[in-house]
C-alpha cells in the first residue's frame, strides 16, 4: 500500500471516529437538557395545581366569611 493510501485511510478513520464521538456527545447534551426541561415543566405544573387548589380554598373561605357576615346581628 502506498503512503498516500495509508494517509487517506487514517484520515478517513479519524474523521469517522471524530464525527461519531461528536454526535454521541451532542446527543448526550440534548438528552440532559431535555431531562432538565422536563423537570422544570413538572415543577411548574405542580405549582399550577397547588395554585388552583389554593384558589378553591380561598373561594370557600370567602363564602364562609360572607355567610358569617350575613348571620351577624345588625348593630
Amino acid at each position: 500500500m502506498s503512503e498516500t493510501l495509508l494517509v487517506a485511510a487514517l484520515s478517513l478513520a479519524g474523521t469517522v471516529l471524530g464525527s461519531g464521538l461528536g454526535v454521541v456527545a451532542s446527543a448526550r447534551l440534548v438528552n440532559y437538557r431535555l431531562e432538565q426541561l422536563e423537570r422544570r415543566v413538572q415543577a411548574h405544573n405542580n405549582l399550577v395545581e397547588r395554585t388552583y387548589l389554593l384558589e378553591g380554598r380561598v373561594n370557600e373561605a370567602e363564602h364562609t366569611l360572607q355567610d358569617m357576615k350575613k348571620r351577624q346581628p345588625a348593630d
